[in-house]
């Protein structure tokens, strides 16, 4: 996942994950992929498209 500088660290991402693998703190999302199943709903959820796949 590549967050880009712009990321506001609003947690919108991480609030429809559905397998609670972004964590939102400070200013820093932390990304556990080693389950991710690319379904996108975190790109899709944020409303600055800050996020990105590799």
């Amino acid at each position: 996942m590549i967050v880009k500088d712009w990321c506001s660290f609003c947690g919108e991402c991480a609030g429809v994950c559905p397998r609670n693998l972004i964590t939102v703190k400070e200013y820093a999302l932390i990304f556990d992929d080693s389950e991710c199943r690319e379904c996108n709903l975190c790109v899709d959820a944020c409303p600055i498209t800050a996020l990105e796949r590799e």
